[in-house]
C-alpha cells in the first residue's frame, strides 16, 4: 500500500504539471504521513548531502563553457575544419555535421548546446544545397546528442556523482561509444544521401585549405586537450576542468577571437541561472528518495521483480532497454539518471556488469530522449531555430534514432566497446 502511496501520488502531480522536484518531495511527504519509514530529519541531511558534492560543480561550468563555445566563434571554426575534411563526399555537408557536433561535444559537454551551436550553421547551409529541410533539422538534433557521449559529458558527471564512480574512468570509456555512434550516423547519412542524390560540396580536399582552417582553429582544438588531458592525467579534478574550460573559453573567445563581449556573457549566466536551479532542485529531493528506497527496501524488490521474469542476462537488458527508453520519453536527463540508475545499477552488477559501462549505457539511452517527443530537449532547439513541426522532423530522424538503439544495444552487450581503452590503459 506505501508503495501506491508513493508513486500514485507521483504520478498525479507529474500528470497535473508539478514540477519533477516537487513532485519527488511531496510523494516522500504522503509516504511518510501514511508510514513513517523514517524521519523527516534524516530525509533532509540526505537532500543536503545530495547536492553538498564538490563534483557538481562541474555541471553549471560545463553548461555555460558551452555557452561560451558557440557564441566566442570557435563553433564556427569546428564546423570549417570538418567541412574540408568531409564536405566533397556524398552527403558531404551531412557528414560535416555529425563530425562537428563531435568536435563541438568534445568541447561543451551538453546536446542542446551543440544543436544550437552546429545546427545554427549547418542547416541554412544543407536547406541551400538542396536537403529536405526536416531531414537537415532532424540530422542535427540526433547528432546533437554526440553533445553528452563525446567526453566530457555532464550526464556522465551526474551517473558519476549518483553512484561513485570515477569522472575519469567514465569520460575515458566514453570515446568508444562515441566513435561507435558518429560511424553509425556517417553510415546513414551516406545512404540516405545516396539515395536521394545529396553530393559534396565540390571542393575536393587541399592539404593547403585544411592547414589553415586547423591553424585558425588551433585554440578551439587545444581546449579538450586541456580538459581530458588534465583529468587523465590527475592535474585537476572534472569540476577544476569545467572551471579551466569557462576561464579558457572567455579569454579565447574575448581577447583572441574578438567575436564574445562582456554583456553576452552576463546574459549566458542569468540563461543558465534557472536552468541550473532547476537540476539542483531535482538532485536534493532524489538523494532523499534513495535514502527512502533503502530503508524500504524498494531496489532489492526490483531486483527480484527483474529476476522472477528471467535470470537471462539478455533478457534483463533488454527490458532495460526497453524501461530507458520510455523512461526518457517523459523524464528529463538529469532526474532519470538520479533516480533510475540507483535501482538499475545492482541488477546488472549482479551479472557481472562493471559500473562504468552501464553508465554509457544509460547515456546513450539518454541521448536518445533527446529526440523522443514529449520531452526532447534536442528537438525543442531545433523547431525553436527552423519553425518547423515536430513530427514531421521525428519521422526524417526515425532512421538515425534507430542508429542509436543499435548503438546502445551493442555498448550494453559487448563491453570491449567502451571498456576496451579503460582497460588497457588500466
Amino acid at each position: 500500500m506505501s508503495y501506491m502511496i508513493f508513486f500514485g501520488t507521483m504520478l498525479i502531480m507529474l500528470l497535473i504539471g508539478v514540477p519533477i522536484g516537487i513532485a519527488l518531495a511531496g510523494s516522500m511527504v504522503c509516504l511518510l504521513l501514511y508510514e513513517p519509514v523514517t524521519t523527516m530529519t534524516f530525509i533532509t541531511q540526505a537532500m543536503y548531502t545530495g547536492v553538498g558534492n564538490f563534483t557538481l560543480l562541474a555541471l553549471p561550468f560545463f553548461m555555460i563553457a558551452g555557452s561560451i563555445m558557440d557564441t566566442g566563434g570557435i563553433s564556427k571554426r569546428l564546423v570549417a575544419v570538418a567541412n574540408v575534411i568531409m564536405g566533397n563526399m556524398t552527403g558531404g555537408l551531412g557528414m560535416v555535421t555529425i563530425l562537428a557536433c563531435m568536435f563541438f561535444g568534445a568541447i561543451s559537454g551538453s546536446a542542446p548546446a551543440t544543436v544550437s551551436a552546429i545546427g545554427g550553421i549547418m542547416i541554412p547551409q544543407m536547406i541551400r544545397a538542396g536537403y529536405d529541410k526536416y531531414y537537415a533539422t532532424g540530422l542535427c538534433a540526433v547528432a546533437g546528442g554526440l553533445g553528452v557521449i563525446v567526453p566530457p559529458s555532464y550526464p556522465l558527471v551526474v551517473f558519476g556523482v549518483t553512484n561513485n564512480c570515477s569522472i575519469s574512468d567514465l569520460f575515458l570509456a566514453g570515446w568508444g561509444p562515441a566513435i561507435l555512434v558518429g560511424v553509425f550516423l556517417m553510415l546513414v547519412n551516406y545512404a540516405y544521401s545516396k539515395k536521394h542524390h545529396y553530393l559534396g560540396t565540390g571542393e575536393k580536399f587541399s592539404m593547403k585549405r585544411f592547414a589553415r582552417e586547423l591553424w585558425d582553429a588551433k585554440l578551439a582544438f587545444f581546449m579538450p586537450v586541456i580538459i581530458l588531458g588534465g583529468i587523465y592525467s590527475g592535474a585537476f579534478t572534472a569540476t577544476e576542468a569545467a572551471v579551466v574550460a569557462v576561464v579558457y573559453g572567455i579569454i579565447v573567445g574575448k581577447f583572441v577571437y574578438r567575436e564574445l563581449s562582456f554583456r553576452a556573457l552576463w546574459k549566458m549566466y542569468k540563461d543558465n541561472i534557472p536552468i541550473l536551479g532547476g537540476m539542483m532542485f531535482v538532485f536534493a529531493p532524489a538523494a532523499g528518495l534513495g535514502a527512502v528506497f533503502a530503508m524500504m527496501g524498494v531496489t532489492k524488490a526490483i531486483q527480484a521483480g527483474f529476476l522472477a521474469v528471467s535470470s537471462n542476462f539478455f533478457v534483463i537488458m533488454l527490458l532495460i532497454f526497453i524501461l530507458l527508453f520510455f523512461v526518457g520519453m517523459f523524464v528529463q536527463t538529469t532526474p532519470a539518471i538520479v533516480i533510475f540508475s540507483p535501482i538499475l545499477l545492482p541488477i546488472v552488477a549482479a551479472f557481472g556488469m562493471d559500473p562504468i559501462q552501464f553508465g554509457l549505457v544509460m547515456t546513450l539511452s539518454l541521448a536518445i530522449a533527446f529526440v523522443t517527443p514529449p520531452v526532447a530537449a534536442n528537438l525543442f532547439v531545433a523547431t525553436s531555430m527552423t519553425g518547423l513541426g515536430m513530427i514531421p522532423i521525428v519521422k526524417r530522424a526515425l532512421p538515425f534514432i534507430a542508429t542509436l538503439f543499435l548503438a546502445m544495444v551493442i555498448v550494453g552487450f559487448v563491453p570491449g566497446v567502451s571498456m576496451g581503452l579503460l582497460d588497457l590503459l588500466r
